[in-house]
């Protein structure tokens, strides 16, 4: 299969993403702190939030609450930015897209069709549980591009409910059909959660099932070089960045690099890696207050460390920090100092995972 190298920029309705390498939606992680830091860096075409629940938007807004942390700083921020919303009400969610693109101006308002958590699936009825109703779901994506026109809607999806029940190229004329202006899919199903391999032939073959709205690739993109073999040896016309990222914001910029065809910049030294997490940290205590701030921190921290020697032992002390002195006193004397990787204090993807009890795109 020949494919265009470097891949051109990717046109999500009216909105032209360039480089064609998106920052994938975190629940409790892709907060405000994390976006500007990846922005420092460059290199990401789009950028988004967390998950925002939309019925959990609506009761503060009616109470005249404060709106949820997951849109902190998004009224203010640069700009191209995607914000990611869920839930399984037409209604609902057209009421908080028309919110988003009309107060906000948010770049491209997103649904979450994908995420596999349990309190979110099978307690909320959304996410991916919505996989198995593609006619609720396009409902809900022709309500939401209504409201939000002409700001784009796009959506996200997993191959499916489970490897039995695989019907990602159905849903996706679906999506495409109720006018969404995009499609991500991770190449995994619901019932795998992030265990195996993300599989891309499958994600490849959807391709072939759109008329017109771009395809992007989503899973175990955790260098340039696979960003790059995503290009090339696959029918998509994105990829999306997500775990990978945590610990190493400097990941687009290398990965966009590597298409342009120049030289990947290399990793950076560990103590800038330590001054990019401190710079982490500040951020997330402006906004959130040093107790709840470094209690906030604990997995990005646990996140700067993986796959360092000495990374294991980092995480068994910052886990209980509670304070400023505490976080800094542990960062000092147990933050990895040797630049050498060690497979045996590598996090695993599960447990990267159970750092935080919500989805992981």
């Amino acid at each position: 299969m020949s494919r265009p190298f470097p891949p051109p920029p990717i046109h999500i309705g009216d909105l032209v993403v360039d480089p064609p390498i998106l920052q994938a939606p975190m629940a409790g992680f892709t907060n405000a702190a994390f976006r500007q830091i990846v922005r420092g860096y460059g290199g990401a075409g789009l950028l988004a939030t967390e998950m925002v629940n939309a019925r959990g938007f609506v009761w503060l807004d009616e109470h005249e609450a404060e709106h949820p942390d997951r849109l902190w700083g998004v009224a203010e921020e640069a700009r191209p930015l995607a914000v990611q919303i869920w839930d399984n009400d037409p209604e609902t969610m057209a009421k908080v897209g028309r919110r988003l693109a009309h107060e906000y101006r948010v770049s491209v308002v997103d649904i979450n069709f994908g995420c596999p958590v349990k309190q979110v699936t099978e307690k909320a009825h959304s996410g991916s549980y919505l996989l198995r109703e593609p006619n609720r779901m396009s409902a809900i994506i022709s309500h939401l591009v209504e409201a939000c026109y002409p700001t784009p809607v796009t959506a996200k999806i997993r191959l499916g409910c489970s490897p039995e029940s695989i019907n990602c190229n159905e849903i996706a004329k679906v999506v495409e059909e109720a006018g969404a202006s995009a499609l991500t899919v991770h190449g995994r199903t619901a019932k795998d959660f992030f265990r195996g391999n993300a599989d891309w032939d499958r994600i490849s073959e959807i391709k072939h099932h759109l008329k017109k709205i771009p395809l992007i690739g989503n899973g175990d993109l955790d260098s340039a070089d696979k960003v790059v073999a995503a290009f090339k040896n696959y029918d998509v016309d994105g990829v999306m960045i997500a775990r990978a990222s945590l610990g190493r914001p400097w990941l687009f910029s290398q990965a966009a690099a590597a298409l342009r065809g120049e030289k990947v910049p290399p990793e950076p030294d560990l103590e800038t890696q330590r001054d990019c997490m401190l710079n982490h940290y500040r951020l997330v205590v402006e906004r959130f207050g040093e107790q709840k701030g470094t209690v906030l921190m604990r997995k990005f921290a646990c996140c700067y460390a993986q796959g360092k020697p000495g990374a294991r032992h980092f995480r068994t002390h910052v886990a209980h920090v509670i304070s400023p002195e505490d976080f800094l006193h542990v960062v000092d004397e147990y933050f990895p100092r040797s630049q050498d990787a060690a497979s045996s204090n590598e996090l695993p993807a599960n447990e990267l995972a159970a750092v935080d009890s919500e989805n992981l795109s």
